[in-house]
């Protein structure tokens, strides 16, 4: 797990001795630490001036780079199973582990997020086991984590919902008084580029704003929302859109996982301190499609692909370390066999899920029940009851 400060210079790690990532030519201006060749740039300016920059042990690169392995296989995993018909549809975050492993590390332990259906690195970050979000795909269940515990809300499946939630949460988070130390508590809400055009999304932007909610908003931009390119949702740069709402925005390389980590843990940092709300546009490429319902070869062509499949996080940070001798071929041998293992657990438990009894949806409803749901779920299993024996 990695735990650098974004505030400090790397250890020597033989940057490239420059300060501000330049654009090649044709590619938007963002935040990158490390390029689509594994060259690590000592730091980065953001429009604001911030400089971004990281400070990890040897170890804790080597973690990012496990983290990354891990969540692409058991991602993957999850993509197998549901082909096989044993997930009902499952939504895969092929290409953007670096956005999702780089912001979740960036979490402090009490802060909260808030996230859509596909933040499945963030939930490996959070610690909870990766079977969580299968049970919801299945059917067996709605998602069986507990967020208080892990700070880390349900799956949202309705567009950009999340975002309200999370605005409320830090507006109490804020009215509790806990903000304005090292030690505060913030909150991040995901979502992706569609959901910048949902009016929920534009209403957390103006309630975070106006109240000075301790709240970052992370949009992963992964070029399409579902099959309409970004050019269709906005003219300007997403990032920019913070500056109309009154708080400050940035586009980090998010196929990096070093810069995401340093823009993620530096907007959280500000949160915590009382300067409210920011936006970090992670600027990536959904690698597969939108879910397994999708067939993404009717909307956008190959060579596309082929062109973000060079930028791939985890080569690059394959690269980093190659570069570096900070990892050997022992070590990569090692995560290998360390995700396929895992993915291998992952199915067994997976197709051992068991089916729930149908009553069992009255379970949860209330904490302590109420009358009605006793009557209710008393006719139900009179309902069901009448079926024994029978020929249905």
């Amino acid at each position: 797990m990695a735990k650098g400060d974004p505030g400090v210079t790397s250890r020597g790690r033989r940057a490239a001795p420059r300060s501000k990532r330049t654009a090649a030519a044709g590619e938007p201006e963002l935040v990158q630490l490390l390029t689509p060749t594994g060259e690590r740039i000592e730091s980065a300016i953001g429009p604001d001036g911030t400089e971004y920059r990281v400070d990890f042990t040897d170890e804790e690169y080597r973690g990012l780079y496990r983290d990354l392995v891990l969540v692409r296989k058991l991602d993957a995993e999850a993509t197998a199973l549901q082909r096989q018909g044993e997930l009902g549809l499952w939504a895969s975050l092929l290409g953007q582990e670096a956005a999702q492993v780089g912001s979740g590390r960036a979490l402090r332990t009490q802060d909260m997020a808030f996230p859509t259906y596909r933040e499945h690195g963030v939930l490996y970050c959070r610690g909870i086991d990766p079977i969580m979000p299968l049970g919801l795909f299945r059917g067996v269940d709605q998602g069986g984590w507990d967020p208080n515990e892990f700070k880390f809300n349900m799956y949202t499946i309705v567009i950009g919902a999340q975002t309200l939630h999370a605005t409320g949460y830090a507006m109490g988070v804020a009215m509790d008084g806990k903000t304005g130390t090292d030690d505060g508590e913030a909150v991040i809400a995901y979502f992706g580029d569609g959901a910048t055009s949902q009016g929920d999304v534009n209403e957390a932007f103006v309630w975070a704003s106006v109240f000075n909610a301790p709240l970052v908003f992370f949009c992963q931009n992964n070029q399409y929302a579902i099959s309409e390119p970004l050019e269709r949702q906005t003219r300007v740069p997403l990032y920019q859109r913070a500056g109309g709402f009154g708080f400050p925005g940035v586009r980090v390389d998010g196929n990096d996982v070093l810069a995401s980590y340093a823009v993620t843990r530096h907007a959280l940092d500000n949160a915590r301190l009382g300067q409210g709300p920011s936006l970090i546009e992670a600027y990536t490429y959904r690698m597969g499609a939108h879910t397994t319902s999708d067939d993404p070869t009717r909307y956008r062509i190959a060579s596309e692909v082929e062109a973000w499949q060079a930028k791939d996080p985890i080569a690059r940070m394959k690269a980093f370390l190659t570069n570096q001798q900070i990892a050997d071929a022992d070590f990569f041998a090692s995560v290998d066999e360390q995700a396929r293992t895992e993915s291998v657990h992952l199915r067994e438990r997976v197709l051992a899920m068991p089916n729930p009894e149908p009553v069992s949806m009255f379970d949860h409803v209330y904490p302590t029940g109420s009358p009605e749901l006793d009557e209710q779920r008393a006719q139900f299993s009179k309902y069901m009851e009448s079926f024994e024996g029978s020929a249905h």
